[in-house]
């Protein structure tokens, strides 16, 4: 079993992601966050908007609807031009992208494949209840379009100065071709993604800045620079709308691919929007107003689903440990998460369910519920509870046992080193506070 099944396999049994609609058959490539998995998908959204938007003076935030008026996408060239090639096997009828089949040959039975052809990867959909062209409209296959064409209501209403930037969470809908890979590619997915918006002969200073940014977070994810590679894509093979991009890849189980992306967009979008709205989508120095210009983009995007998928792969692991019984070891596997990104931060264990532990344990984990996301079990043996909670990645586990009746204290286990400390019950909060703060 490779590390990307041992993950799948991890993740349905222990409630971090599901296959969609399991109980009927499933649907293709889709997946849903369980308990585990919202929290950890949550601490990911939640910290990166926290770090680039709230702790900085240079950005604003969005939230934008998922459908937009179908001239945007005209404008921004999605309708003409977001397509992949398709081709088919005329034996079994797979479908393949032509760019990832080498020759002509079908890769699952051998049989001669089609002519490749252009297959647009925008959803559409209607709104109202005609389904006529006139009311044709597309859910949106990137976040970013929004923040173009909200440009203006922003720097009016903020009266923001460049640089400045724009900022969104959010889905994002691809008719993908060939998706897989649990949950690398999908058809469904998630982005964290901003537009940070330059002097035209600024864009290369704030490009690199925004790179280190990118290799900033991705340490604090917990990936290993090892894994890493910071691709410059050639001219040919970036985005229409590129004059430079940068594809952060990570080794993978199945192969190197992409992660992240930087790319400079340049004047692309805000001119074509410009172009097709009317609209003056141009920026006017507030302290000398005829330098006027239409700003120049850097774009660093994020995926969320794989960033949960690189951050299970890097912490997971399985080693041996310890057991109850002196000189005996068995395997444990353990998500070695950093403190941050755990999804539970701290399990209360009464060692048995009397009475007169739980007395004592149910106010501690009431009151450290305040503080930290946490859990409460009682079931199975303290040794079968601490591998429960090494596997979803609990950095500590506090025991509540027949001596905190007497010494008002509890024992707290680290996750990474199994070693355990006696804390007075009065000083747990700040004791677990300062270490999670690590």
């Amino acid at each position: 079993m490779n590390l990307l099944e041992k993950i799948v396999n991890l993740s349905k049994r222990r409630g971090f992601i599901f296959p969609g609609s399991e109980i009927y058959g499933g649907l293709a490539n889709s997946w849903d966050y369980g308990p585990l998995g919202a929290e950890l998908k949550k601490n990911i959204k939640d910290e990166w908007w926290k770090r680039f938007v709230h702790q900085r003076t240079d950005m604003v935030g969005l939230d934008a609807a998922l459908m937009m008026n179908p001239k945007v996408w005209e404008a921004s060239g999605h309708v003409a031009g977001f397509s992949d090639p398709l081709t088919e096997c005329k034996k079994c009828h797979h479908r393949f992208r032509a760019d990832k089949v080498t020759g002509k040959k079908c890769p699952d039975c051998g049989g001669e494949l089609t002519e490749p052809k252009q297959f647009n990867l925008m959803f559409q959909t209607f709104m109202g209840p005609s389904q006529e062209k006139s009311s044709a409209v597309y859910l949106r296959p990137e976040t970013a379009q929004a923040m173009f064409v909200d440009f203006k209501s922003i720097l009016e209403t903020t009266r923001k100065r460049l640089p400045f930037g724009i900022a969104q969470v959010g889905k994002a809908f691809r008719n993908e071709i060939t998706p897989g890979n649990f949950i690398f590619r999908t058809r469904e997915f998630e982005q964290m993604e901003i537009e940070y918006f330059v002097r035209p002969d600024e864009w290369e200073k704030y490009f690199e800045k925004w790179l280190k940014e990118m290799k900033k977070w991705l340490k604090d994810l917990g990936v290993s620079e090892k894994k890493l590679h910071y691709a410059e894509i050639p001219e040919g093979e970036r985005a229409h709308y590129s004059k430079r991009t940068v594809d952060i890849e990570y080794d993978y189980p199945f192969g190197r691919e992409e992660l992240y992306g930087l790319a400079y967009r340049g004047d692309f979008d805000l001119q074509n929007h410009m172009k097709a709205s009317g609209q003056d989508l141009s920026y006017a120095d507030p302290e000398n107003p005829k330098d006027k210009f239409v700003p120049h983009v850097i774009e660093p995007t994020w995926g969320v689903d794989r960033s949960v998928l690189v951050a299970m792969l890097e912490a997971y692991h399985e080693e041996e440990a310890p057991t109850a019984e002196k000189g005996e070891k068995e395997q444990r596997t353990v998500m070695r998460f950093p403190n941050w990104l755990a999804p539970i931060k701290v399990a209360v264990l009464p060692l048995s369910k009397k009475p007169e532990l739980a007395k004592i344990a149910e106010p501690i984990y009431k009151e450290l519920t305040q503080k930290f996301v946490c859990e409460y079990d009682e079931t199975q043996s303290i040794g079968k509870r601490y591998r429960r909670q090494d596997e979803i990645g609990t950095p500590y586990c506090v025991t509540v046992d027949f001596d905190t009746i007497k010494d008002k204290a509890v024992t707290v286990r680290d996750r990474d080193t199994m070693k355990q400390k006696r804390v007075k019950i009065a000083k747990l909060g700040g004791y677990l506070g300062e270490q999670l703060a690590k």
